[in-house]
């Protein structure tokens, strides 16, 4: 019930883990409790996790991910520079590099159903899925179900239950 936790808390109890750890088991995570549309054209045998702009993981998420699979996929990374290599990605991280261009990634993002997170400040209130949060001393994360839905992706309510906030429709500013 508690995997995002459990990763979370995994790597609390070595020293203390660095954000790019703690953001990378996210990453890794959030893939177990999503499900994208079935007519999504994108490769069946892996599942694409992508950085846009500046990589703020270095080798981090790499080794997070490496042997690892989500649906029987091999999990794949790629840093990516434009939207037009991101036909491969399932998860969408936009790095805060990308932030003056976020309302086109956004845009783009939607059309291909592609799960957006980032750390950039509200991003899940301008319009992103899944935006990481400092809260205290913690990384936790909000969720924008209007933009899930606007992705076609349907959000397990396991991950739901662990976000600090849901974000419905009528709860988004403009």
């Amino acid at each position: 019930m508690f995997l995002l936790l459990s990763a979370a808390y995994s790597l609390a109890q070595e020293a203390q883990p660095t954000e790019s750890q703690v953001e990378s088991a996210y990453l890794y995570n959030f893939g177990k409790f999503v499900t994208w549309p079935t007519d999504r054209p994108a490769p069946t045998d892996v599942f694409g996790i992508c950085v846009l702009g500046r990589d703020p993981f270095g080798p981090v998420l790499d080794s997070t991910v490496n042997g690892e699979s989500i649906d029987g996929k091999k999990i794949t990374v790629k840093r990516i520079s434009s939207l037009q290599q991101a036909q491969s990605c399932n998860i969408l991280f936009v790095s805060s590099s990308e932030e003056g261009r976020l309302a086109p990634i956004l845009d783009a993002a939607q059309r291909m159903s592609l799960l957006t997170v980032s750390d950039i400040k509200n991003f899940a209130q301008r319009g992103g899925t899944i935006g990481l949060v400092v809260q205290g001393d913690r990384i936790r994360f909000e969720v924008n179900r209007t933009a899930a839905t606007r992705c076609h992706l349907a959000l397990s309510s396991e991950l739901l239950k662990v976000a600090i906030r849901v974000l419905e429709k009528n709860s988004l500013a403009n």
